[in-house]
């Protein structure tokens, strides 16, 4: 039976925090903006999916059904390696946003479809019966309820987008937590060490965020 040999060398893993937390700060920046897309496009895919124009009805259906049931990676592939084939090129980190904030725009448009069931049609109708225009009722008076009520569905895609943007190393991002550990893991060998803390990182990031959202929901919706 072979002896268990490997020499643990975190002092060596640790001189690398600085520029792994620099890369933890990026995948947040990219998380928190592909969900600001998310949400911008799946509050617009929400109207569209029950529109009774059926161009954009089926727009809508097919972004919701493409972005649930295709996986990440294929997305974010398609954006970087796809587009180029036809000579149009973007950065790793654009192609990572873009794919991200796709996807998150595929569930959360979903969310909302149900969400949207639980605002009170009569208040729609009272809106419009004060001389708001459609515009102005879906902002003012369904919006705001539809987001209280998918709150914490957000928290967690929001998660989900923290973690997603591991797939940046696939298409050579190099400045996340994923892509910067990576890089001390080629140079270095110590594989276990630097993944262990990038593991470790994110579980901080995500459970941070839950107890964020956890505090802030709290404080929005306490009465």
């Amino acid at each position: 039976m072979d002896e268990f040999d490997y020499t643990f060398q975190w002092a060596q893993a640790l001189k690398a925090w600085p520029d792994m937390l620099a890369g933890a700060w990026v995948t947040v920046e990219t998380a928190m903006l592909s969900m600001c897309l998310g949400v911008l496009i799946a509050l617009a895919l929400t109207p569209m999916r029950a529109s009774k124009l059926m161009p954009l009805r089926w727009f809508g259906n097919a972004w919701v059904s493409v972005a649930r049931n295709t996986p990440s990676l294929f997305q974010i592939y398609l954006l970087y390696f796809g587009l180029g084939s036809f000579s149009v090129h973007i950065s790793s980190w654009a192609a990572l946003l873009a794919g991200i904030s796709f996807n998150n725009a595929g569930y959360l448009a979903e969310n909302f479809r149900g969400g949207l069931k639980a605002v009170p049609h009569t208040q729609i109708r009272a809106a419009r019966s004060l001389g708001m225009t459609a515009f102005q009722t879906y902002r003012l008076i369904v919006v705001p309820q539809l987001l209280h009520i998918v709150f914490y569905p957000l928290t967690n895609q929001m998660v989900w987008a923290i973690l997603m943007t591991s797939l940046g190393v696939v298409v050579g991002l190099n400045d996340d937590l994923t892509g910067v550990t990576q890089d001390y893991n080629v140079r270095t060998f110590r594989t276990f060490e630097f993944f262990a803390i990038a593991a470790a990182l994110y579980y901080v990031m995500a459970k941070s965020m839950v107890l964020s959202s956890r505090l802030l929901g709290w404080r929005l919706f306490r009465y």
